[in-house]
């Protein structure tokens, strides 16, 4: 399987999990606000402090973002471009978020694809801080409840990133069994799933959110991204038995790579390991 070295030292336990509590919920982001702060005014009507979500058409702007690059320095495996900053109005097509905290207040971390005003198809990772919401747009959204998505130093990778912690629970109303999961870096997307659903007793599951990196991409239906660095949102996720009876992960993805190509389809099972990181929450489907 593919492998990319990173900076540090492997840390043993490959997962970084949580379990908690959960529900799914939509809720319409507010114009004229920042992404960030549109998003946490959702969670929180809910009763949530965070969590993760997903969305399709909407319109951004001011719009700032990044696109995986080449590290300079060597420092990281991979590193960002420089900010892009499209003028008018940025249509997304799609994007998949993590919503919870760096230095003790609120952040996100979120991927996607969009159009910009000038009709050029891009893709990455938003910026909280230089990103507003042009237009009211419907998202789906999954709150979690007994952890909290929060960036920390990663010794491994060289970052600052989220992973899941165990927080107070806020007595939100919750409908289901939910873990918060980071999967670190050179190991394969799908079997990571697979064999933690295996080991926790989950029958099914099903993804909520979903943001993260591949070393490049290999799709069911044939598509290959060569490029190692990408910035990938999960558009559709679960974990169900196969025809063999064994647990299957069916990964839909959309990623960006560091030359600026756009691709979306199924993961093959087996053949797509993570480069940085993936963050996403899995609901326990009883």
């Amino acid at each position: 399987m593919r492998s990319i070295k990173q900076p540090g030292t492997p840390i043993p336990e490959r997962i970084q999990w949580v379990e908690a509590r959960g529900r799914s919920f939509s809720f319409t982001l507010q114009a004229g606000l920042p992404l960030l702060e549109a998003a946490r005014r959702g969670f929180a009507v809910e009763g949530f402090a965070g969590g993760v979500l997903n969305f399709g058409s909407g319109a951004l702007g001011p719009f700032a973002y990044v696109m995986p690059a080449l590290s300079k320095t060597g420092e990281n495996a991979a590193f960002y471009s420089d900010t892009f900053r499209p003028a008018g109005v940025t249509r997304t097509k799609l994007g998949s978020m993590t919503l919870g905290t760096r230095d003790g207040a609120p952040f996100f971390h979120c991927h996607g694809l969009w159009t910009e005003a000038d009709g050029k198809a891009s893709g990455g990772h938003m910026l909280p801080d230089e990103t507003i919401v042009a237009e009211p747009f419907a998202v789906e959204a999954f709150g979690i409840d007994g952890a909290t998505f929060t960036a920390e130093l990663d010794p491994e990778t060289n970052f600052k990133l989220f992973g899941p912690v165990v927080s107070a629970k806020s007595g939100a109303r919750t409908t289901s069994r939910a873990f918060a999961l980071r999967l670190r870096p050179n190991q394969d997307f799908a079997g990571c799933l697979e064999e933690f659903c295996r080991e926790h007793g989950i029958a099914r599951a099903k993804l909520h959110g979903g943001v993260g990196s591949t070393i490049g991409a290999r799709f069911t239906h044939g598509g290959v991204t060569e490029p190692f660095a990408t910035e990938l949102a999960v558009t559709a996720g679960t974990i169900a038995p196969g025809g063999s009876g064994r647990l299957e992960a069916a990964l839909d993805v959309a990623l960006v790579d560091y030359t600026g190509g756009l691709a979306e389809g199924r993961l093959i099972r087996g053949d797509n390991p993570v480069l940085m990181t993936m963050e996403l929450v899995l609901e326990a489907v009883e």
